[in-house]
């Protein structure tokens, strides 16, 4: 099995989630070694919240899990790239699909993109 450097970012690796069949970009997160060994045992995308300090398995409050379906590593060995079933349809916690549901256009931020889960309702809190 390869090995990963979890020593370049203090402990963490980040990894780059992709739907596996349209290809669309998801989420960034991070993973810490105990991440990567429970996302390879399960199946599932866990990961390392550096806000809470804590391993958290997406979709584990929202229901918005996240299958493994494909794991590539860069040459570096220090950056994952999942391919994923994101069940649910969300993997922002803000509710829409992907967390860059925000573009830039004319010098302004647009919203591009339909809000799949109200977060107040799912988390109780309002979205950021």
């Amino acid at each position: 099995m390869i090995s990963l450097d979890f020593e370049k970012i203090g402990g963490l690796v980040p990894v780059i989630v992709q739907d596996a069949v349209s290809g669309e970009v998801l989420m960034l997160a991070f993973m810490n070694e105990e991440a990567w060994q429970k996302t390879l045992e399960t199946g599932k995308a866990t990961y390392w919240s550096r806000t809470r300090q804590e391993l958290w398995i997406k979709g584990g409050t929202s229901g918005n899990i996240q299958l493994i379906k494909e794991i590539r590593v860069d040459c570096d060995n220090d950056t994952v790239l999942l391919k994923v079933e994101q069940v649910g349809g969300a993997a922002c916690h803000t509710g829409y699909r992907s967390c860059f549901y925000r573009k830039i256009e004319e010098g302004g931020i647009v919203i591009d993109g339909d809000k799949i889960f109200d977060p107040e309702e799912v988390y109780g809190r309002r979205d950021r």
